[in-house]
């Protein structure tokens, strides 16, 4: 984000709600203060998306471009998905030993290099 662009964000922030530009057009959205960084990430990526699919040419129309984008976003998001025997709370607890045991094998040493 651009400094431009992040004091417009905070301006926007001042008034009620959060001023947010999408495609060249500004869309106010309410939003709790605590998810206005993950709301600003997504509203980057969401247009970064919107403008490749744009550039490429081949669909004509902000509407049009909209859909797309949200078509491949899902499809995205579906393929990210785990399946039913994913047990994530193992997954998480392998993680936080995992980092448990590298801060330790880190904390052991005084110069890396």
């Amino acid at each position: 984000m651009s400094a431009a662009e992040a004091k417009e964000a905070k301006d926007a922030k001042d008034a009620k709600g959060l001023q947010i530009t999408i495609m060249g057009r500004n869309f106010r959205v309410a939003c709790k203060d605590e998810e206005q960084a993950g709301l600003l990430e997504a509203v980057d990526y969401l247009n970064r998306r919107m403008e490749e699919i744009r550039d490429q040419g081949k669909i004509v129309g902000l509407e049009r471009i909209a859909i797309m984008a949200a078509l491949n976003i899902t499809h995205e998001f579906l393929g990210a998905k785990v399946g039913d025997n994913f047990d994530m709370a193992s997954f998480k607890r392998r993680m936080a030993g995992m980092e448990t045991v590298i801060n330790q094998a880190m904390s052991e040493q005084t110069k890396l290099f």
